[in-house]
């Protein structure tokens, strides 16, 4: 259900944007969505058409790229993506990873008339 907050944070920044650029109309809106962000793409999408009915970001497509999960070996930093639960360095064995790449959700870009 978060999906509904950050939708309408989408919609208010790509409008406030387009008022800036002095747009008329809003017709794609691009979001980076990371692997683990626990952002649901249809979600957004359904949100954002509902959010957006009344505003020059009506009928605007959203574009959605999603990042893989990246992750940082502590101990040699070799990064890799691991595979299910086992995040053990395929270079040294260790578990001692961070997260490097995955939890993104930003906008990245907003395409207006």
């Amino acid at each position: 259900m978060h999906e509904l907050g950050v939708t309408q944070e989408v919609l208010d920044i790509a409008l406030n944007k387009a008022r800036e650029a002095q747009a008329s109309r809003i017709t794609k809106i691009n979001l980076v969505i990371g692997e683990m962000s626990g952002i649901v793409d249809d979600s957004v999408q359904f949100y954002f058409d509902f959010l957006s009915q009344d505003s020059i970001a009506r009928d605007a497509r959203l574009s959605f790229r999603r990042v893989p999960m990246q992750v940082r070996c502590r101990r040699c930093g070799f990064s890799f993506s691991p595979e299910k639960l086992d995040w053990s360095c395929p270079k040294c064995k260790e578990w001692d990873a961070e997260v490097t790449a995955g939890k993104e959700f930003y906008i990245d870009s907003i395409e207006v008339d």
